[in-house]
């Protein structure tokens, strides 16, 4: 199955110190997508954040190799929006916008639980 990763969920493993990667073929996941717009901001993080977050968004980097990128720019939440409504994909994110916004589209949704696992709604 495939799922669509977003900005805030590959911090996680800084943040929270839980394997994504683990964790999403726990769950039955082997396609992992990366929009060019969540590069973006990963890198103006790299750049603008200080500290924790600023590690965060460096490691968040380096795990983007594990994806295969699409070529697909603009605001992230439109990018993951549009691109899981036309692939069928599952969405990896923690930003409670973007999950509203999916389940309104009948996306299904990957996110942190208690802190220590991923799972979906």
């Amino acid at each position: 199955m495939k799922v669509i990763i977003d900005t805030n969920a590959l911090m996680i493993p800084v943040q929270f110190n839980v394997d994504i990667f683990d964790e999403l073929q726990r769950l039955g996941f082997n396609e992992f997508v990366l929009p060019k717009a969540v590069l973006d901001e990963l890198d103006t993080l790299v750049h603008r954040s200080k500290g924790k977050d600023r590690m965060a968004a460096k490691v968040a980097r380096s795990l983007a190799g594990r994806c295969e990128v699409v070529d697909v720019t603009g605001f992230a939440d439109d990018v993951i929006a549009e691109l899981a409504g036309d692939t069928g994909a599952a969405v990896l994110t923690n930003d409670i916008r973007l999950k509203n916004r999916l389940h309104e589209k009948d996306i299904t949704v990957v996110y942190l639980r208690q802190k220590n696992r991923l799972e979906t709604t």
